[in-house]
């Protein structure tokens, strides 16, 4: 499945598996690429109305994750 905005591409295999590092580091690249705060507004709510696996899992719907 496409992520929702594949030309953010977020490395997080190797990283620090905090979840606010998690979080800050999408919506980092998000702003990087240009997305709206809007955008990036939907992304967070949606990540953070749950448990850390809704985290990773809302990641990789919205951002090309590796």
């Amino acid at each position: 499945m496409q992520p929702k905005y594949p030309n953010v591409m977020v490395r997080l295999t190797g990283e620090d598996g905090n979840a606010f590092f998690i979080l800050g580091k999408c919506i980092k690249e998000a702003r990087r690429i240009g997305l709206t705060e809007q955008q990036i507004g939907e992304f967070r709510e949606k990540a953070v109305n749950g448990d850390y696996n809704n985290l990773l899992q809302t990641c990789m719907e919205y951002f090309d994750v590796s």
